[in-house]
């Protein structure tokens, strides 16, 4: 019988260890403990009964309730097969590091070869209230009742994702939302992080918590996974994809839910001579807990001032201008994220990322229109409603933008003053500066203020 698996995300202070600590010890059952990052094991020291070593020399913790907490190294599947075939135990929790994305740990339960022993059971996000409001949810610096928690700058400790942006994907990719020390906001600012993740993420269930004071039966055993539904269910996801189904003109931006991340395939495909890449990027809670559900979703977007939206243009980007903007984005926008075309860079097809304070531009595809006339021809075939302009072909840009308290109108016509002029588009588009990024997977990092990595 397959072990099921509970992955617990969360930024770094959020929370996660806390739950996981108290998950221990007020359940009996035997619960193996992944810690998927670069330090040490960090359960609280109490829980510890004693050290040994894998074959392999790598840590494992004796838990006095039983359990084994781990710190492998190497390659995930591999550490987790390992771990089933040395020890005994009915239920394993993966803590992800506070900066891991956790679709990709996802994935190797669901179609990678830990699936075999595995059964992933649910993908947990652990919310910091407070750091979350004061950095998604409180709009301009001046509705904050304090100073700003000072926020992550620069890339993640693997140098190519911005933290906001890695913070927004655990959010985005989950089943069970945990919004935790709601003990430091009041409860206007509570329901606003509640209606904001609502909007970021509408298929998770949502509670709100102090201390992480959550019983094992939120988080343990709630057969919540679904890989498509969850690979499908981000709010930037869903309005671009409402968007295109809205638009005639639109093609068929289906997100394949197979796609992990900047090396996937699927019908709408886009690479390199031998890679093939797409430019889509392509229940129970405590009695003073508050559940999502049990609200009947009382948190409509609009009573907080939030608003989503979509902007679709197939003229490119002037590559100056575009950089010149996302160096000084306006105050209450939330994500903004879809793909870009920016002149100059006729064949990548580029996603651009905004969370926190910075936007990343990386090039997870090529367009189509940039292959041969016969792969052209292949890969139309396979997608009858393809939208195709007959000089330009499936280059377009396509963006979902949530914000609070923003003026929309106002946000599209600045991204329509960043696109080529008519006297540009006859130009030579290789005279300009262009920042932005040339190889599959490369990253050029924009802060709010103008600082490029």
């Amino acid at each position: 019988m397959s072990v099921p698996v509970t992955i617990l995300c969360g930024e770094l202070g959020a929370g996660k260890t806390t739950l996981l600590s108290g998950l221990l010890e007020s359940t009996d059952r035997e619960i193996a403990v992944l810690v998927n990052d670069v330090g040490a094991v960090n359960v609280d020291a109490d829980l510890v009964e004693a050290r040994t070593d894998l074959t392999t020399g790598e840590e494992v913790l004796a838990l006095e309730n039983g359990c084994i907490c781990c710190s492998l190294g190497g390659e995930l599947s591999r550490s987790v097969i390992q771990l089933w075939k040395e020890h005994d135990f009915d239920y394993l929790v993966v803590e992800a590091s506070g900066v891991g994305e956790p679709e990709p740990i996802a994935r190797q339960f669901v179609r990678g070869p830990a699936g075999g022993p595995y059964d992933l059971d649910a993908v947990v996000t652990v919310v910091d209230a407070r750091r979350f409001h004061d950095r998604f949810a409180a709009g301009s610096s001046d509705e904050r009742d304090g100073p700003p928690i000072p926020e992550p700058q620069g890339p993640d400790e693997t140098g190519s994702r911005p933290l906001g942006d890695l913070l927004l994907e655990q959010v985005e990719f989950c089943d069970l939302l945990v919004v935790n020390k709601c003990d430091l906001v009041d409860e206007a600012e509570r329901e606003r992080v509640v209606a904001l993740l609502e909007t970021l993420q509408p298929r998770a269930e949502i509670v709100t918590t102090e201390y992480s004071a959550l019983g094992p039966e939120s988080v343990l055993d709630s057969e919540r996974f679904d890989l498509e539904a969850a690979a499908q269910s981000a709010g930037w996801k869903q309005a671009i994809e409402t968007d295109a189904g809205d638009h005639e003109e639109a093609g068929p931006d289906k997100l394949d839910p197979d796609a992990g991340g900047s090396d996937h395939e699927h019908d709408h495909s886009h690479g390199g001579d031998d890679h093939d890449q797409s430019h889509d990027e392509h229940e129970r809670a405590e009695s003073h807990d508050h559940s999502h559900a049990d609200h009947d979703h009382a948190h409509p977007p609009e009573q907080y001032g939030i608003e989503v939206d979509t902007y679709h243009r197939r003229r490119p980007f002037h590559p100056q201008r575009l950089a010149a903007f996302l160096a000084d984005l306006p105050d209450g926008l939330v994500r903004a994220k879809g793909l870009c075309w920016i002149a100059g860079r006729e064949k990548q097809a580029i996603t651009a990322s905004y969370a926190g304070s910075e936007t990343s531009l990386e090039v997870t595809g090529r367009w189509i229109a940039s292959f041969s006339e016969a792969r052209q021809e292949q890969y139309r075939r396979g997608q009858p409603d393809l939208s195709w302009d007959e000089e330009w072909g499936d280059r377009e840009t396509r963006l979902a933008v949530i914000g609070r308290n923003i003026e929309m109108d106002a946000l599209q016509a600045r991204l329509d003053d960043c696109l080529l002029t008519d006297e540009e588009m006859d130009a030579d588009w290789s005279t300009f500066e262009n920042p932005a990024p040339t190889g599959i997977g490369e990253t050029v990092t924009i802060s709010h203020g103008g600082t490029e990595s």
